[in-house]
């Protein structure tokens, strides 16, 4: 949408914002009266519940409000102390977690070893770095309600970078009777010892989500850093409520009807720049990546060929220049692991960064013996930051030769589909786009999109032993320097697999209200720490 039909449409929707017509979702708006609530815009609504069975960011987030973790890195990627201290033994194979006093699920019950136990090992069959660590896992035992004790076969230098990561899939902790769910089935039942509750009385799927301050939540003493230190919660309620057209939450928000917006389209803001009330601000520094993901399971990606074709027909400048538009919020980049982190490295990315190959792609189609099979590609319609990468990709895809059906539906119904390993025609796919943040693809062990597992990896399902064996062998590097020697074999074979297609990094602005102070500048959206003046 232009400026200038936003202007447009902005003047149509006036009149229903002064008077306080139901713009919000329901429930938002007499939440919102309280100024004790804030009323917050995500980049998707919330209908997957089960933190562990998706990577997606939006579970993710609802997980951090409800689920306390044992141990977090903070903003220098250090991990630190949450629900428990720790201790390594001498030959790194055996680590003590000692709980800390005063945790406690909401239904009032203690987490106790047992709790932490169950949850690590659900947590271990789903995640990448999970499933390497209980690889050699001797095991895993509470000998006490406050004690819990990991023991290795061999030693696994990074298992506290790996437990203490802020995403993909963070080792959340629940009740033993909750993570006795299997790993393949999302759960029933929504006890965390976070510090908010989730109100599952007003949860309406995909709409309107309430979380209520946990009172008997005891934050620790240190300062609140990323995903570590003291979580103070300042504010009684906390109201998700989606809107999927941009322009209406800009609106909204321009109004004093909602609090914050977690991603604003980059040509809206100049409609907010002018209000005194609204600051318009980037998140983070490290930003995110855009990547396509092809199905290795289904024909005609299950042939290398086909996925060159694929990584040849698209152009990252294209891409990154439709989606934000100014290019202060891109970074063309061909790495991986991010460019600007210590593994960052662009070897064998010319494909990617150097503009789309046309007539490479249809050679490489050619060679492959392409028959013409439609690509089903997943195109979301309610999430800002994957609108237009579906679009931009069939676009392009097209002109190179392949037959390409794009299907259009919610975010949340991608997440629900891109699950699914049936045939296209029983309700499969071949190709969808997402984003990560910078910080949760750094390295190969929490990169998930390396994984290559098969069934166990992330969708698409790439069978990629040359991979697992890379990523074994940054396990056991002796030092930074051989990690990084590994982090670039995996980077070349990646680029040549195609186990899915890096299209660049960017930055998106998050918008609030100025009496919401305090927000934490982590690449996760956080609503501890912060306060809400009066207006």
């Amino acid at each position: 949408m232009t400026l200038i039909s936003a202007l447009g449409k902005t003047r149509g929707l006036a009149a229903a914002l002064l008077t306080g017509t139901a713009l919000l979702a329901p429930g938002a708006l007499s939440a919102q009266e309280n100024e004790s609530t804030i009323t917050a815009v995500m980049h998707s609504g919330l209908r997957v519940l089960d933190p562990v069975i998706t990577t997606a960011h939006i579970t993710r987030d609802h997980g951090y409000m409800i689920y306390d973790v044992l141990t977090a890195v903070d903003e220098n990627f250090v991990p630190q102390p949450q629900m428990a201290d720790w201790e390594i033994s001498e030959d790194g194979l055996t680590y003590t977690f000692t709980l800390r006093d005063g945790l406690m699920f909401h239904d009032g019950a203690p987490v106790t070893g047992a709790d932490v136990v169950a949850s690590l090992n659900r947590w271990g069959e789903r995640d990448s770095g999970g499933q390497m660590i209980f690889d050699v896992t001797a095991s895993l035992e509470a000998p006490d309600d406050g004690t819990v004790v990991w023991t290795l076969t061999k030693p696994f230098p990074p298992l506290m970078d790996v437990i203490s990561k802020q995403s993909a899939v963070p080792p959340f902790i629940m009740p033993a009777r909750v993570a006795a769910t299997s790993p393949d089935e999302t759960i029933t039942e929504y006890v965390g010892s976070g510090p908010f509750v989730f109100n599952e009385a007003e949860y309406e799927p995909g709409v309107n989500v309430t979380y209520d301050k946990f009172d008997d939540y005891v934050p620790r003493d240190e300062a609140a850093s990323w995903m570590a230190g003291g979580k103070v919660v300042n504010v009684d309620r906390v109201v998700w409520t989606t809107m999927p057209d941009s322009l209406t939450a800009i609106n909204a928000l321009g109004a004093g009807e909602i609090d914050y917006i977690e991603q604003v389209q980059i040509d809206l803001i100049p409609i907010l720049e002018n209000n005194p009330d609204v600051m318009v601000e980037k998140r983070d520094k490290l930003g995110y990546v855009t990547i396509g993901r092809p199905n290795h399971l289904l024909p005609p990606f299950d042939n290398k060929l086909v996925r060159q074709a694929a990584m040849a027909a698209l152009d990252q400048e294209a891409m990154l220049a439709t989606m934000q538009g100014d290019p202060a919020y891109y970074n063309v980049c061909g790495a991986i692991f991010g460019c600007s982190t210590p593994l960052g490295d662009e070897s064998g990315s010319d494909t990617v960064t150097g503009g789309a190959d046309i007539e490479k792609a249809k050679a490489l189609l050619e060679e492959a013996g392409y028959d013409g099979t439609p690509i089903v590609l997943m195109a979301p319609t309610d999430v800002t930051s994957l609108i237009n990468q579906p679009v931009v990709a069939a676009q392009a895809l097209r002109e190179a030769g392949f037959e390409v059906d794009m299907q259009s539906m919610d975010w949340q119904s991608v997440v629900q589909r891109r699950a699914q390993q049936n045939p296209v025609t029983d309700g499969g796919w071949n190709m969808f786009f997402t984003n990560w943040m910078v910080p949760e693809i750094s390295d190969p062990l929490i990169n998930v999109m390396v994984n290559g597992r098969g069934d166990d990896a992330w969708f698409g399902w790439p069978t990629d032993p040359e991979i697992e064996e890379l990523r074994s062998d940054f396990v056991a590097a002796e030092d930074a320097a051989a990690q990084k020697e590994i982090a670039v074999q995996i980077q070349e074979h990646v680029m040549d697999n195609v186990n899915y297609i890096m299209m660049g990094e960017y930055l998106i602005p998050q918008a609030r209200r100025t009496t919401i102070q305090n927000m934490i500048p982590s690449p996760v959206p956080v609503f501890w720490n912060v306060t809400k003046e009066e207006e």
